[in-house]
């Protein structure tokens, strides 16, 4: 009898020590969270880190689960060690962890804390696909394809409308506000535009309004939908994942500039087909206009131009101060007593050009440096706190796309020539020409250079860089072409 009361007791301690090591082990998995998030960027720890769970936490003993095996594969080979490291820093002890993939028995019968993601982040329409739609096929493309997390405050509400964007904005809303009953107007629909300007905004916007009108919608970056592919090869599910796909009323795809692999872009052609010609509608943003992605497969840029595509241009000053006008209205909401005056305002509107991103980041240093300094918000204390973000005399922006189309005019030759590994002179002058306009006109790289025309290595762009540029010293006539070159593209 004494035996028994003995394990007995024993048994509720054992439950107690587990809970109170459950809930430790939440706290330090938030904490560790927060780390990751700041050392890998936000892309980067939504696709690898959103979906993962404690299963067990038990003194200096540590398991984790995630959905796959090709997750757990890729935890196990490029972050583990870092976790490990992370944990062990929170934890203050050494610790040892280790990742399985979870059941859905286990899934059922563990009680474990909540992924570190859905702890830092509100929760959204997309995160919940019960809450989105209660049918098989959604939640069965939630599952497989792990549906990238909705932010619930990039809706239309919060988009500053101004000239660059208004046609862009419009065609988005038409599209969210349609019901599953209507035609569809603009398919597939494809938003492009340089980083910052707000895509991303959109498509979110779109997702959850869509959702919220009872429609089945699965919105994915690129590298998601690569990811959600690949896993479903390796798990010998792929069946399941074309047919979660074509089961929606619209798919929203961004970043298209960062998908991958020629069988990944076979699936994504199929994809498309299936569902345009089922009348779904699709949404897709890309960095550039479909017919210069040259990376991605002529199937797909055919398809993707038969749609409407809408360009979002860069913020001018007014959209740039209405903007700056919004991100004040929450900081007064947040911080009672905050104020920039207009004189700032106007200062930071006139100065910080670049993208929204940039007036996001000159506004939230404005806000530390009086918060943590106590210094009032003058224009001179913007000029001190923002001079980095800061573009004097900024000239004209010149995309790497145009100088090989005014290249290609200026030389009677086709823009696929110079992209195509044809090595005659009429073909090899003018590549070598359009080369260096892009290295000595944009801010690119030799390797991303290289890749924009045609996927050359680096070495070969360098090449035609020192070429011209030696010829340009000798050759006075060839001096004044590429100095009227310049001239147009400045134009």
């Amino acid at each position: 009898m004494f035996a028994t009361s003995e394990r007995v007791r024993e048994t509720t301690e054992g439950k107690t020590d587990t809970m109170s090591d459950s809930m430790r082990a939440g706290a330090i998995w938030e904490r560790v969270g927060r780390r990751l998030r700041a050392e890998l960027g936000e892309d980067v720890f939504s696709s690898w880190f959103k979906s993962i769970e404690i299963d067990l936490a038990e003194h200096d003993a540590v398991r984790l689960s995630v959905p796959t095996r090709f997750l757990k594969s890729w935890i196990d080979h490029h972050y583990k060690d870092r976790i490990i490291t992370r944990w062990s820093e929170e934890a203050e002890r050494p610790v040892t962890i280790d990742v399985v993939v979870r059941t859905a028995a286990s899934a059922r019968t563990v009680t474990r804390a909540k992924p570190v993601d859905e702890a830092a982040r509100p929760a959204s329409p997309a995160a919940n696909p019960q809450r989105a739609h209660d049918g098989h096929h959604l939640s069965a493309a939630q599952n497989t394809l792990g549906g990238s997390p909705l932010d619930p405050r990039l809706t239309f509400e919060t988009f500053v409308q101004g000239r660059s964007n208004t046609l862009a904005r419009a065609a988005a809303l038409q599209v969210a506000q349609s019901r599953p009953t209507d035609a569809v107007l603009f398919n597939p629909l494809y938003i492009h535009a340089g980083v910052g300007l707000g895509k991303t905004h959109l498509l979110q916007a779109v997702a959850g309004t869509a959702q919220a009108g009872g429609r089945r919608v699965l919105y994915l970056t690129a590298e998601k939908f690569t990811f959600g592919f690949v896993a479903a090869l390796k798990n010998q599910t792929a069946i399941a994942f074309k047919e979660a796909l074509r089961n929606i009323d619209l798919l929203i795809i961004d970043d298209l500039q960062f998908l991958q692999g020629k069988q990944t872009q076979a699936e994504f052609c199929h994809t498309l087909n299936a569902l345009i010609d089922a009348g779904r509608q699709i949404v897709v943003a890309g960095d550039r206009p479909p017919s210069d992605l040259e990376n991605l497969d002529e199937r797909v840029r055919s398809r993707l131009a038969g749609g409407l595509t809408v360009e979002i241009g860069a913020l001018d000053e007014n959209l740039r101060f209405d903007i700056l006008k919004q991100k004040l209205a929450h900081a007064r909401a947040q911080h009672p007593g905050f104020d920039v005056p207009a004189a700032v305002m106007t200062y930071v509107a006139k100065n910080v050009t670049q993208n929204g991103r940039d007036l996001d980041g000159a506004f939230n240093r404005l806000i530390a440096t009086n918060r943590l300094t106590n210094q009032p918000v003058t224009v001179e204390m913007a000029e001190r706190s923002i001079r980095d973000l800061v573009r004097i005399a900024e000239p004209k922006r010149v995309k790497i796309e145009d100088i090989q189309k005014i290249v290609a005019q200026h030389y009677n030759v086709s823009r696929s020539d110079i992209l195509s590994s044809r090595r005659t002179a009429t073909v090899v002058r003018p590549r070598q020409i359009a080369m260096y306009l892009a290295k000595t006109m944009t801010l690119r790289s030799l390797p991303e250079i290289g890749r924009r025309f045609g996927g050359r290595d680096h070495t070969t762009v360098l090449h035609a860089v020192r070429k011209i540029e030696g010829l340009v010293g000798q050759d006075p006539a060839l001096s004044e072409e590429v100095e009227a070159l310049k001239r147009r593209l400045n134009d």
